[in-house]
This record gives structure tokens, C-alpha cells and sequence, in this order.
């Protein structure tokens, strides 16, 4: 057996760049950490000083404020919390339901680019143009404007079939009532999406195998449909609605979209994907004509070529950028405030102002946003290392 070499011995001396390269981090993280505790140190004897109380104590004390729109159970006894997790709530519906329709139609305005069609490639290039470069404030400002004025009031609210409703009070639809079988559907869905992921990944390797094209849309939104079929037979098929209708001051029953809510997911939807867009655009771009000659080799069309050449090979490129959009997507959310939208923002303000609790609220805030925001980060370079060309 040939002999093994020796393990190598770790160079504990100044002469080792690893050694130094050690001390120079530790150095580092302690200054940092010195510097962070005198701030916090500094910060609350001054409070004292002044007579400011300091603490995050408040959050258990009642709240005594309204909240227009919560997606869970919310009252002005509850503590504050309860109110911060309305709020967080609140965002987050805006954030996930802004980044997955700011993706669909901004991936749509990218291809759109790239059409034979000069009117489809025009109406793409203004989109881009005329909605990046208005302010994204401005918009959210329009839009609850525009539906302030345009939207009729509870009295004259228009109707589509009696249970679809457009008004002040913004865009009221039927509700399920909630069962069993709601529950088992919703299973039923998630374990259709697992088995649709499945299949898609198979279909992908097959198609690499063989070249034969087989669906990888409209099979998978059969299974993931199917699947929650299946749940809601089996919970017993219930099918009760609150069905919306016009009171006197609001609409009573049903679920509905505030103004707010759609001034809100509509200006960062229509801002963000107009840069979603150019990342796309920039994707496809970035690949070779001749992967676009290969797959029309083989008897791919266009639509198949994008669809299962082009797009997968542009993903190393798109998912980067597109992250930076999530993110502005998000953190962008919290100029809903400034129309009112309920936001962490909202409601760190009226804490703010009825507690005195400055550092704290603001506090509450900064680690929202970067929660989602590392969150955010951590799963999309997870994607990007999936994603990612393996070369062989």
C-alpha cells in the first residue's frame, strides 16, 4: 500500500494567512459587537434619563384601536401582539400574492418581446417604460384615487349574477363556509402539487432522454385539481357560500378586497413586473441562437423552444436579478401607509404614538423586513443551486 501523507499540521504562527485571517475576523466581530452594545447602552440611559420608558412590555398591554381589515380574528381589547400580528399579516398578503402575479405577467412581458408580432413587442416596450419610470408611490396614489372616483357607492353598487359586487367598499365576492371538506381539499391540493412536481421532473427527463414532448402544464394543473377533487368528495362535498349583498353603510357577508388592498397589490404588481420584464427579456437573451437552432432541429416549435430550451437555460441568469425584485417588492409594501393599507408599518405607527415605544416599534419593523427579506434570499439562491446548468 502506498503511504499516506502525513495529516497536514495546522500553522498556528503570525506567518499564516489562515492565522491571520482568524484573528483579523475575531477582531472584527468583537468591535462590531462592542460598537452595537455601546449604541443600546447609550440609547437607554439617555431614555432614563429623560423619563422615557423602555421595553417591549407594552405588547401584552390592551391595544384600544380598530383595524379596517385582518385576516384573522381581531379586537381593539387585544394586545398589542395581537394588532403587530394583523399587520405582518397584512403585509405578507400583499408580498406573496405581488411576487407571484408580478412573476406571471412580467415572464408574459418578457416573452411578449420577443414576438413576431410588432404590435405585441410595442404594447411590451410601453408597458416597460410607461410603469418603471413612474414613481411607485405615485401609483399606489393613483390607483386609490382612481377607485375612490371611479368605484360607486354602497347604495349604487354594480353587480355581476348578485354575488359579485363592485363599490366603495371595494370588490365584494361569495365566501365558502368553512367545513371538513374545505380542509380535505386544501390536503388534497398539496398533495396533488407534490405528485404535478413529479411529474414534471419525470417529464423532463424523458424529454431529455427520448426528445418526446409531453405536457408539463396542462397535466399538472389536472393533477393538482383532481387531487383537491378528490378531498372535498371525500369531506363530504359541502357547498354553502356567504353570498355578499348591499346593507345600508357596507357590504354585508361574503369576503371582499378593500380599495386599499387593491391600490396597493396593483401599484407594486405593475411596477415590479415592468422590471421582472427586462430581467426575462435579458434571460432569453443571454442564450445562444443556436440552442433556438437545435430545438427547431428536432421538430420543436416555438412555443415548445421557449418553453423547455430557452426558459430553462435563462433561469441562471433571471434568478439573481429577480430576486433583488422580490425584495423591492416587498420592502416597497410599506409605503402603503401612505393610504392607509394596514400594514406593520400602519400599526407600529399608531403603537408608536400611543405608547411612546420609539426604538421598540421601529425595532418590530427593521427585524419584519429582514425576516422576509433573508427568507426570501435564503429560497431563491436554494432555487438558483436547483436551477443552476450542471455541467458533466
Amino acid at each position: 500500500m502506498p503511504d499516506r501523507a502525513p495529516p497536514k499540521r495546522r500553522d498556528w504562527s503570525w506567518r499564516s494567512q489562515a492565522f491571520r485571517g482568524l484573528i483579523y475576523q475575531v477582531l472584527a466581530v468583537t468591535l462590531i459587537g462592542l460598537g452595537v452594545w455601546y449604541l443600546a447602552h447609550n440609547t437607554l440611559a439617555n431614555m432614563e434619563a429623560r423619563g422615557i420608558q423602555s421595553g417591549f412590555d407594552f405588547l401584552l398591554q390592551p391595544a384600544g384601536f380598530d383595524i379596517g381589515e385582518s385576516v384573522i380574528p381581531y379586537d381593539a381589547l387585544d394586545p398589542y401582539w395581537s394588532a403587530f400580528l394583523v399587520g405582518i399579516l397584512n403585509t405578507l398578503r400583499v408580498a406573496i400574492i405581488g411576487v407571484v402575479l408580478a412573476t406571471l405577467i412580467g415572464t408574459v412581458l418578457g416573452i411578449g418581446r420577443f414576438s413576431r408580432n410588432a404590435l405585441v413587442r410595442g404594447f411590451c416596450y410601453g408597458y416597460v417604460e410607461l410603469f418603471r419610470n413612474i414613481p411607485v408611490l405615485l401609483q399606489l396614489l393613483m390607483w386609490y384615487l382612481l377607485f375612490a372616483d371611479v368605484f360607486p357607492a354602497i347604495a349604487d353598487a354594480l353587480s355581476l349574477f348578485g354575488v359579485f359586487w363592485i363599490s366603495k367598499n371595494g370588490f365584494s365576492f361569495p365566501a365558502p363556509i368553512w367545513a371538513l371538506g374545505h380542509a380535505l381539499a386544501g390536503v388534497g391540493a398539496l398533495v396533488g402539487l407534490v405528485a404535478a412536481i413529479a411529474y414534471r421532473k419525470w417529464v423532463l427527463r424523458q424529454f431529455e432522454l427520448t426528445g418526446q414532448v409531453r405536457s408539463l402544464f396542462w397535466v399538472p394543473v389536472a393533477i393538482v385539481l383532481v387531487s383537491a377533487l378528490l378531498g372535498w368528495v371525500v369531506g363530504g362535498m359541502p357547498n354553502n357560500w356567504d353570498v355578499p349583498q348591499p346593507g345600508r353603510f357596507t357590504m354585508e357577508g361574503g369576503a371582499a378586497a378593500t380599495p386599499e388592498f387593491l391600490s396597493v397589490l396593483f401599484g407594486l404588481v405593475l411596477y415590479t413586473s415592468a422590471f421582472i420584464a427586462e430581467v426575462v427579456r435579458a434571460g432569453i437573451a443571454s442564450v445562444s441562437h443556436g440552442q433556438i437552432e437545435a430545438a427547431s432541429s428536432i421538430g420543436l416549435n416555438k412555443q415548445q423552444s421557449m418553453r423547455l430550451v430557452i426558459l430553462p437555460q435563462a433561469l441562471r441568469v433571471i434568478i439573481p436579478p429577480i430576486t433583488s425584485q422580490y425584495l423591492n417588492l416587498t420592502k416597497n409594501s410599506s409605503l402603503a401607509v401612505a393610504i392607509g393599507y394596514p400594514d406593520v408599518v400602519s400599526i407600529a405607527s399608531t403603537a408608536l404614538n400611543q405608547t411612546g415605544r420609539a426604538v421598540e416599534c421601529i425595532a418590530i419593523i427593521m427585524l419584519v423586513y429582514l425576516t422576509t427579506s433573508l427568507s426570501t434570499s435564503w429560497f431563491m439562491n436554494w432555487y438558483n443551486a436547483r436551477a443552476a446548468i450542471k455541467e458533466r
